[in-house]
């Protein structure tokens, strides 16, 4: 899904300050991220090593996303275990 639309964003986001980055991220559940995303991702987590002083402060940040995914998908699954008047939410 991610690469049909990545020409699409890209040319929407164009016309952005170059002060802004734009860097799609496309995160699966059981799958890998997208590779862009992991060289920025990674990149920020050296700079914001750098500031901090911690040098684990990238693997933090891919701990975090892998939280927020987790914490998201048992959002989605609890959504739809409601009672029997909503049932035809999840459908």
């Amino acid at each position: 899904m991610y690469n049909n639309n990545n020409n699409n964003n890209n040319n929407k986001y164009a016309a952005l300050e170059s002060r802004y980055i734009f860097q799609p991220i496309a995160v699966e559940t059981l799958g890998p991220i997208n590779g862009s995303a992991v060289a920025f991702l990674s990149g920020l987590g050296r700079r914001m090593a750098d500031v901090s002083g911690e040098t684990r402060e990238g693997s933090f940040l891919f701990q975090r996303l892998s939280v927020l995914t987790q914490r998201f998908n048992a959002v989605l699954l609890h959504d739809c275990f409601v009672d029997d008047e909503v049932a035809g939410h999840c459908s």
